[in-house]
């Protein structure tokens, strides 16, 4: 007889159907694998977003744990158009500050060209030289003197022949060396090439510009000469400093006051302002309440970890998990242990203390008149002597032992990663094993079908003998 090529067209069963009703609920075996790889794999995202919590409290812890913060210092301004910084090197004080001026650049013109000329047609027929003479001088009185020699540098720049206007400009400002700036203008009777110094002071200013055939025997006449009536020299910045006579070249005046620097606007001129330096207590505050803020942060996000499930609500993915207790352990002992040797040794000294929740608060007014009393032995409470023995560096230490490649947190990490790596070959031998099963069942249905169809054959067979018998027993 002819082979069965599909289960159940011998017999008539639904040999197919039930054989895959046994390979569902043979790798039903597999369910239990993949629930504990999800459970390792949601541990795996929680031990990093704790991580990251982490990471975000050790960066506040060391900012408290830098002596530097502590140094700080401000600088304030009464009055408008000053604005001021001071570095570590400055020193607490008061100082009035007058704008005489501020630094200004030098601008000086061409004569316009003529009606009719436009500003991209030939204007130079002959190779020319553009001289650029810079460095005002000012008489004792303050006052410019055009007819006195200029005090700084000349550049030469070369125009090629044909050059337009527009040629000349482009040409000045592609040279790095020019000490200007320059633009075309439309004053009504023509165009002028304006000039404007890209440095501000006196020594920078431009106060001349000459064109020049670069041939000297040539007859024909430069097309461009400047306008002196445009010249505006630049003059450098001066303020006095409680009465004292200071000069800058720019607007940005630094270490007239030891390490502050001011920098002046125009609205500034002809006032007087007051500069006052003094300890960046602000910047203190402002590390105190990030870490208190990254401490309360992890804390909430510890507790939606840990949670437990209620209402038919799913519990935290670390509930229980020993690497959260030992991190809320050692984080606890440090925050309420003492540092020893000076005026203030706990956190609620400086009014910081742990609520009923476990979240860390602030009371604000303790912390400012401990800083305005007291600010080296709180400097010394946070930052110590040394890396590890303020109380930041004693937290921030602990958080490193967490954080470390070998350390508990990274470990955690490491280990749910190995057990998902087991699960998951595991899992592939499990599937192996099923789909074994599942082929063993297949060949035993396969006999299975081939026998009920042999003995469908043969009843049928015996039927039309006993029928064909009956038949000639009947004749008789």
């Amino acid at each position: 007889m002819a082979s069965i090529s599909s289960l159940g067209i011998g017999s008539g069963l639904d040999l197919n159907g039930l054989l895959d009703q046994l390979r569902s609920a043979e790798r039903q075996q597999l369910q239990p694998i993949t629930q504990q790889k999800t459970q390792q794999e949601a541990k795996i995202s929680a031990y990093g977003r704790l991580q990251s919590g982490v990471n975000k409290l050790q960066s506040a812890a060391q900012a408290l744990n830098d002596s530097a913060l502590f140094q700080k210092l401000s600088a304030s301004v009464q009055g408008k158009g000053l604005s001021a910084a001071a570095s570590e090197t400055a020193s607490p004080g008061r100082y009035d500050v007058t704008v005489n001026r501020i630094a200004t650049g030098g601008t000086l013109a061409t004569q316009a060209t003529g009606a009719g000329y436009l500003p991209n047609e030939a204007l130079f027929t002959e190779a020319t030289t553009l001289t650029l003479d810079f460095g005002a001088a000012y008489d004792p009185n303050g006052s410019f003197d055009p007819a006195a020699s200029p005090t700084g540098t000349s550049v030469t720049i070369d125009i090629a022949a044909g050059s337009s206007l527009e040629a000349v400009r482009d040409t000045i400002n592609a040279n790095g060396a020019a000490g200007v700036d320059a633009s075309i203008i439309n004053d009504g009777s023509g165009y002028r090439l304006a000039l404007s110094s890209r440095e501000t002071g006196a020594a920078a200013s431009l106060v001349g510009l000459t064109f020049a055939n670069k041939d000297t025997a040539s007859t024909n006449p430069v097309p461009l000469a400047e306008d002196a009536a445009t010249l505006r020299p630049g003059n450098d910045a001066e303020l006095d400093i409680n009465g004292i006579t200071i000069t800058s070249a720019t607007n940005t005046v630094k270490e007239a006051i030891q390490g502050v620097s001011l920098t002046l606007s125009p609205e500034a001129e002809g006032s007087t302002l007051g500069v006052t330096v003094s300890r960046d207590d602000g910047s203190v505050k402002e590390a105190v309440n990030k870490w208190v803020s990254a401490y309360n942060e992890l804390q909430s996000t510890i507790g939606r970890m840990t949670k437990p499930g209620t209402d038919g609500s799913s519990s935290g993915e670390l509930i229980g998990d020993r690497t959260v207790r030992t991190l809320e352990s050692r984080m606890v002992r440090d925050l309420t242990s003492a540092v020893p040797g000076g005026a203030f040794s706990l956190l609620s000294d400086l009014g910081i203390s742990l609520d009923k929740e476990g979240r860390l608060a602030l009371d604000e007014p303790v912390l400012d008149a401990a800083l305005a009393d007291s600010p080296e032995e709180v400097a010394a409470f946070f930052a110590g002597s040394s890396a590890e023995t303020g109380m930041a560096g004693t937290f921030n230490a602990s958080l490193t032992r967490m954080l470390d490649d070998n350390g508990t947190l990274s470990n955690a990490i490491q280990g749910a990663e190995s057990r998902v790596s087991r699960l998951d070959a595991r899992f592939t031998r499990m599937e192996a094993s099923v789909e074994r099963t599942v082929e063993r069942y297949r060949v035993q249905f396969g006999q299975l079908d081939s026998m009920i169809a042999n003995m469908n054959q043969t009843s049928t067979y015996l039927t039309q003998q006993f029928d064909a018998l009956d038949t000639q027993l009947g004749r008789n």
